[in-house]
């Protein structure tokens, strides 16, 4: 019995060792080829996704 339970506690403590290891290199992966822009291309980008959702709007006639 007390075998079982240190075999479970060693598991859990792996994993839970683990899992915000494994989570922190899938963030770290996703960040890695982020473009690389000037102040004035980021915010035409960001106008440009405004534009677009508020046209989405307006088309349904949601203003």
């Amino acid at each position: 019995m007390a075998g079982e339970f240190g075999l479970v506690f060693v598991l859990f403590v792996v994993l839970a060792l683990l899992g915000p290891l494994v989570l922190y290199a899938l963030v770290s992966a996703e960040t890695n080829d982020l473009p690389v822009m000037d102040r004035d291309s980021a915010e035409r980008i960001a106008r440009r996704d405004v534009d677009d959702e508020s046209r989405v709007e307006r088309e349904d006639g949601s203003d």
